[in-house]
């Protein structure tokens, strides 16, 4: 590149990263608002927890599988659009979600009685289910774009960062929805709150995919700049050829590559610890450390806070001292993260909290870099030509994992008690070590065999 396009590149290397932390945080406000809006959906309509409960299940586990097709469609199409697109829909589906009585009350003549109920139950759940599908548009394309932008020996660092964007959107949103449940509404109870938690984080989403779409590009050839080493598309290349080599290489590099399937089960079991902390946390906290609800509260925030901190460190080690190898880091965190959590579990009730922060935060710090490395791992691998299909893929499995640390570790707890629960995470914390050891000695990249398989495509 000439000094000038190393400088419009550069600009534009800048607006992707920001622009798409922007947006994919934005997901994070059309996805996250479901929790706190619960308790006003249970009071005010009747829904039970148990229902709440399995819109979240299949809210997870749908987009976990959203991840991957979106992905496979995401390597393919125009990522600026996609993800545009994306978010307008789940934005457009939040603020339909706030209208659910009135379309329940419209369908049933009703207002409120069993038939009123299981209809609301119905039509939340499908647009819940229907949101989880559409949020699988936002990551994928996030992969393709970064991965066009950001050469492989930048990717650990810069990814990290932006990484940052889902912890900054669902805390965000959070204090938000916090704020609309205890201010907004109708009388002392706040009837009718739960619905400004769908209704302004979606209009704040809607406005967000225009800017989304005014702010990225696709790539740099869309700009009039030359393309990264190993994201040219051949000129003299047909339609037909070009889908044919895409399919050839995302069988070659995703779902036939043996190290594509480590480090999705290796995330698999990164999502367990995460999610298992995230979800149990505070009753956790609460019932084996005798932690007040309040500090466990904060606890459970501060180990994300910390989390943030764990992927930036995790990035920059990676680039700076592993060549690029995160999957080495992955290891040196996940054995961090057994450790810290075995710490945890021999504190003693009733000792003083900032050692319950500490230690927490410690273990937080750690599981957080796997989180975001994996998913730079895997694009690395599987190149910027099938970096959209592989983050969907890993993150297939992640998801998976709400069956584990949801139902699985409810059961271990209720029936075996929360030393057992402490126990389990440290073990598949182990058992993450062990599967990324299994690429120790893998290469940081796998653009060495591209070229190979690229000619292989043309000859067939």
């Amino acid at each position: 590149m000439t000094p000038e396009q190393k400088q419009r590149f550069k600009y534009w290397q800048t607006r992707t990263l920001i622009g798409t932390m922007f947006g994919y945080a934005l997901f994070y406000f059309v996805r996250k608002n479901f929790s706190l809006a619960m308790p006003g959906i249970e009071a005010d309509l009747g829904v039970t927890k148990t229902q709440l409960g399995i819109f979240l299940t299949l809210n997870g586990l749908i987009y976990g599988v959203s991840q991957l097709v979106n992905g496979m469609f995401a390597d393919r199409k125009n990522a600026r659009w996609y993800m545009s697109i994306g978010l307008l829909l789940c934005a457009s589906v939040n603020i339909f979600f706030g209208f659910g009585a009135d379309v329940a009350a419209f369908l049933t003549g009703e207002h409120d009685g069993a038939r009123f109920t299981s209809t609301i139950v119905l039509f939340l759940g499908l647009m819940w289910v229907l949101n989880g599908i559409l949020q699988g548009a936002g990551f994928p394309p996030c992969a393709r774009l970064l991965t066009h932008w950001i050469p492989p020996r930048e990717l650990a660092t810069k990814m990290s960062i932006w990484n940052t964007s889902h912890s900054v959107g669902a805390g965000l949103v959070v204090i938000m929805c916090g704020y609309i449940m205890t201010n907004m509404g109708e009388g002392p109870n706040h009837v009718g709150a739960w619905r400004w938690c769908f209704w302004i984080p979606g209009l704040i989403a809607l406005a967000g995919s225009a800017a989304l779409f005014m702010t990225l590009r696709d790539t740099p050839a869309s700009v009039g700049l030359p393309e990264l080493e190993g994201t040219e598309v051949r000129k003299n290349a047909t339609k037909k050829e070009q889908s044919a080599e895409t399919k050839l290489l995302i069988r070659k590099k995703v779902f036939g590559n043996p190290i594509m399937w480590i480090l999705a089960f290796a995330n698999f079991f990164v999502y367990i610890v995460r999610f298992a902390v995230l979800d149990w946390g505070p009753f956790l906290l609460s019932d084996s450390k005798g932690v007040s609800l309040a500090h466990a509260g904060w606890l459970v925030a501060m180990f994300e806070i910390a989390g943030i901190a764990g992927m930036l460190f995790a990035g920059y080690a990676t680039d700076r001292w592993l060549g690029g190898r995160a999957h080495r880091t992955c290891v040196f965190c996940m054995l961090g993260t057994a450790i810290f959590m075995a710490i945890f579990w021999r504190l003693e009730p009733g000792i003083p909290v900032w050692i319950y922060y500490a230690t927490l935060c410690a273990a937080g710090f750690c599981i957080y870099g796997p989180q975001a490395l994996i998913g730079i791992a895997a694009a690395n691998q599987a190149t910027k030509k099938a970096a959209a299909t592989a983050n969907g893929f890993k993150s297939m499995f992640g998801y998976a994992s709400t069956m584990i640390s949801g139902v699985g570790f409810g059961y271990v707890a209720q029936h075996y008690g929360w030393n057992y629960t402490y126990l389990a995470l440290i073990i598949v914390s182990f058992i993450g070590m062990g599967i990324l050891m299994l690429m120790w000695n893998t290469k940081a990249d796998g653009y060495g065999d591209l070229e190979r398989i690229e000619t292989a495509g043309e000859k067939r």
